[in-house]
């Protein structure tokens, strides 16, 4: 049996729904009735980096960050392939610059979605302490 299963169908058109779970998401390649898949990536490896983002301070001493926010952009090529992720993160906690990339550099260890992406689509990461 397989760890995750999901059902994706698409009746007609560029737009799809898949079952996660008990979960429902459309994606919708033509961004009409729902996210593009690009997007879809992006906003999931944001939301995967940024729980991994919070156990990497707990196991670096941080117990509380405080508020955490994750602004990701990404540059397509003329294919619509994507060339570059890039994350700007905000912490409520006010942290120096070397603790912050102490706990980037676990979370990219911990974050599953980083792991599964080929190198050239890592992140580039920017972390902006006392933002709150």
């Amino acid at each position: 049996m397989s760890d995750i299963e999901t059902s994706t169908v698409s009746e007609e058109g560029f737009a799809s729904t898949s079952q996660v779970g008990d979960f429902e998401l459309t994606i919708d390649a033509t961004d009409e009735q729902g996210p593009n898949p690009n997007a879809v990536l992006v906003a999931d490896y944001a939301s995967c980096f940024l729980p991994a983002f919070r156990v990497g301070g707990q196991q670096r001493g941080h117990d509380d960050l405080g508020k955490i926010q994750i602004d990701a952009d990404a540059d397509l090529d003329d294919d619509d392939d994507l060339t570059g992720i890039r994350f700007a993160i905000h912490v409520e906690a006010d942290l120096d610059d070397d603790e912050f990339d102490e706990i980037v550099t676990r979370a990219e260890g911990i974050c599953h979605v980083h792991t599964a992406l080929r190198e050239e689509l890592h992140a580039e990461i920017e972390v902006h302490g006392g933002a709150f």
